[in-house]
């Protein structure tokens, strides 16, 4: 296989460059959701095979993106390999804070998912790899709505699944009609909460960059979204992002959840069916587009050695380690990264998800259009808007609790992203 015998030769060189001692360790800074625990157990082999000692900072989301930004911009060196997303790889990539990645002929970069690969680019230079790529998408529990009487479509309306929340709401028994992020941050309940907004005809700029929260969509999307889970959501869904559901959602908790595809791999309840994601009008469609991918802070002394990891762990052989491994298998590969995962038989027997998964992925719209004038689904790739979008999640967390009523946090929301644009020098 090439790439085993591309690490021995890996090896072979470092051990004569460090007059025989191993070549180094690696610190690589991960979120921390199951794929990418998944990652440390099958990189035992890669340890084994090259020597080079792995080091694992797992990290929660939000958490892991405050670290590694701070790092990453003053050149810290805390960490040779860091997670990152479709957000941050291009704006990174062009102001030099993450090196330029560069592969082997036998890595096929071209397999690599068109709309993932452009998203992790800057000017045609891929500058982080995907480890795993998703959409969003519904799950819902079939055995219920059947029950129920009522059904979920693809691109369904909110209305509709709304009244199928209300009907599979069973507080009483611990169901609940819909689980949703609820936690701030703007890849945790922003996320989720800017494909409402988006579907509902809003977005987070007009074309002079100037915010738009204080919009009659904006205001329809955060009353829709405010009333589903303060009605038929789970207590205290403010404080619930994608680990919380899937655990409240494999303890037969939840009736539906709306998140990223890639959820659909760690899903353990019986009779889960997929929906595209539901839509108030928007013609390109309201489901995300992200990849959680791996990048090498510039300037770092263990540059080439995190290459060779990167290239190993988002190659199609990762794919295969995964699959024949004996704690995982073929359900449990990373998707939404490469084709020819899905052309995998063993994959298709195993992932009764992967059709709607891809169709997700493959409608994604991230350009930028008359209603959206910026590049980014659940984000805007500018660089402020990491910061504006915390800024506007915990406004929106606080109107969730019930803390603010949604006119204030819209207020206090469209106040923070105008002053943080201004300073900026938007206009």
């Amino acid at each position: 296989m090439y790439l085993r015998n591309a690490l021995r030769a890996a090896t072979a060189v470092s051990l004569i460059a460090t007059g025989g001692a191993y070549a180094q360790e690696l610190t690589i800074a991960i979120v921390n959701n199951g794929h990418m625990i998944n990652m440390q157990k099958v990189a035992e082999a890669y340890t084994a095979e090259t020597g080079v000692e792995l080091n694992w900072v797992s990290l929660e989301e939000g958490v892991l993106r405050e670290q590694v930004t701070s790092d990453t911009a003053t050149g810290g060196g805390q960490y040779d390999v860091i997670n990152i997303g479709m957000q941050e790889a291009p704006i990174w990539g062009a102001a030099g804070w993450i090196e330029p990645l560069s592969f082997s002929a036998e890595y096929d970069v071209d397999d690599i998912l068109p709309a993932i690969r452009a998203g992790l680019s800057h000017e045609g230079q891929l500058y982080a790899a995907p480890f795993y790529g998703e959409s969003s998408m519904v799950m819902y529990r079939k055995d219920l709505t059947d029950a129920a009487g009522v059904s979920i479509g693809d691109k369904d309306s909110w209305d509709n699944v709304k009244a199928a929340a209300a009907a599979i709401h069973d507080p009483d028994n611990g169901v609940y009609g819909a689980c949703l992020r609820g936690k701030p941050g703007w890849g945790d309940n922003m996320a989720f909460i800017t494909t409402v907004v988006n579907s509902f005809g809003g977005a987070w700029f007009d074309a002079d960059f100037k915010p738009t929260i204080d919009s009659d969509e904006w205001r329809a999307a955060i009353n829709f979204y405010v009333d589903l889970l303060g009605n038929y959501g789970p207590p205290g869904s403010e404080g619930n992002s994608f680990n919380e559901i899937l655990a409240l959602y494999n303890e037969g908790k939840c009736g539906m959840w709306i998140d990223a595809t890639i959820a659909a791999s760690f899903l353990e309840v019986d009779g889960v069916a997929y929906a595209q994601s539901p839509n108030a009008g928007n013609p390109v469609g309201a489901n995300w587009l992200w990849a959680w991918a791996m990048a090498i802070p510039a300037g770092s002394p263990n540059a080439e050695e995190a290459g060779k990891f990167i290239e190993w762990a988002t190659s199609k052989d990762y794919v295969q380690a995964v699959g024949n491994h004996p704690d995982f298998g073929w359900g449990a590969v990373p998707t939404g990264q490469r084709a020819s995962t899905y052309m995998l038989d063993e994959f298709k027997a195993a992932a009764a998800f992967a059709e709607a998964e891809m169709m997700a992925i493959e409608s994604a719209a991230p350009e930028a259009t008359d209603l959206k004038p910026y590049v980014g689904v659940q984000f805007a790739a500018i660089p402020e808007f990491p910061q504006v979008g915390s800024a506007v999640a915990q406004e929106m967390a606080a109107a969730l609790s019930g803390a603010k009523s949604v006119d204030d946090a819209l207020a206090a929301s469209q106040a923070a992203a105008d002053a943080i644009m201004k300073e900026a020098g938007y206009y």
